[in-house]
């Protein structure tokens, strides 16, 4: 997202992608259609619709569109081990010893940000926030024909039981009846201990998601029987992730940030800020910090002003607002994270 509002004002910009993401299974995000056509200039070859997406189609998307930008150069499967800048450029050194470098570093690398650790040392990691989130998507084929289709996104629970369930087009885009998709979010703050024992969690630093494949069957199990809960649609849906071992668990991480740059390098995205999904204004946060920034340093690229200032007048523009934005979550995380336990904290 970054790299094309940055190639739009006119700098050459390297993006270093660490991984293809294949187990986000059932991950989705609020999409704000104007905001993002407006700032990858109509570019995506297939625009998409408002409201909820599946992170594959958003990515996807995207992913096209920066491909086929004469200014971006995309290096995939490429993981950013170390950050360094003096006061002439900043660089990145990827695992293989390969070494980029450019004017500037813009960390865009979520969560677990490396560039984090050189822009705000003195607090390097989002913390867990206590619980987690289930996620899959089901085909609308997959639950017969006489299904009643949801308008809008369900919002289900209360206290200790939250279910989000959300209409999704086609893998392919499609709206049509029966090429469909239903995803749904399952928030869990009782299976803690799980994701300590397979390592997804370490004292309060969350470093990767349970994937489908490593959820064990009693886990499976227990969500099958606590499904019931649900309303038959949403139930329906859910079983049919479980029986295809479809589901993956997210610890879910928190990080207001005190800083957003420190002299060439800047965050945004995740690795700015990381709101809890019930805020539903993370990915649109995202987009706010690209516009910023391009804004910021289309002076950068006239020449009209130095790099540092306007880094620091990026900061200037979206600290306080992202702040806010995480804070504004904290209170329902400290409850559900309270509610209820099972296994160990």
């Amino acid at each position: 997202m970054t790299a094309l509002v940055l190639s739009r004002i006119g700098f050459a910009v390297t993006v270093l992608e660490r991984s293809d993401n294949s187990f986000r299974t059932g991950a989705a995000l609020h999409v704000d259609h104007g905001l993002l056509a407006r700032l990858t200039g109509n570019r995506m070859h297939n625009p998409l619709a408002p409201g909820i997406q599946s992170w594959f189609t958003v990515h996807a998307g995207l992913l096209g569109a920066a491909r086929s930008h004469p200014l971006i150069d995309i290096r995939q499967g490429m993981s950013v081990e170390s950050v360094g800048q003096n006061t002439e450029s900043a660089w990145v050194v990827a695992a293989n010893g390969q070494r980029f470098g450019g004017d500037l570093v813009v960390g865009a690398d979520g969560h677990n940000s490396v560039v984090r650790r050189t822009v705000s040392p003195e607090k390097p990691n989002a913390t867990f926030a206590g619980y987690s989130i289930w996620l899959g998507v089901v085909q609308e084929s997959s639950l017969g024909p006489n299904v009643r289709w949801p308008s809008e996104t369900a919002f289900l629970g209360g206290g200790d039981e939250y279910l989000l369930g959300y209409p999704l087009p086609g893998s392919d885009g499609s709206v049509e009846k029966g090429h469909r998709q239903l995803g749904w979010a399952w928030y869990d703050s009782s299976r803690n201990g799980l994701f300590r024992e397979k390592g997804c969690v370490a004292g309060n630093v969350v470093s990767h998601s349970l994937k489908a494949a490593d959820v064990p069957e009693q886990t499976l199990r227990e969500m099958a029987s606590d499904a019931e809960r649900w309303p038959s649609l949403w139930h329906d849906a859910i079983l049919d992730s479980i029986k295809r071992k479809a589901v993956i668990g997210t610890p879910i991480t928190e990080y207001v940030p005190d800083r957003l740059v420190e002299g060439r390098l800047a965050l945004v995205g995740d690795a700015a800020h990381v709101p809890t999904p019930m805020t539903g204004n993370g990915f649109r946060a995202s987009l706010l910090d690209a516009e910023a920034l391009a804004e910021c340093l289309s002076g950068e690229v006239s020449g009209s002003g130095p790099l540092q200032s306007s880094l620091v007048k990026y900061q200037t523009l979206r600290l306080n607002d992202v702040r806010r934005l995480v804070q504004s979550g904290q209170d329902f995380s400290r409850n559900f994270a309270a509610s209820r336990t099972r296994g160990q904290p």
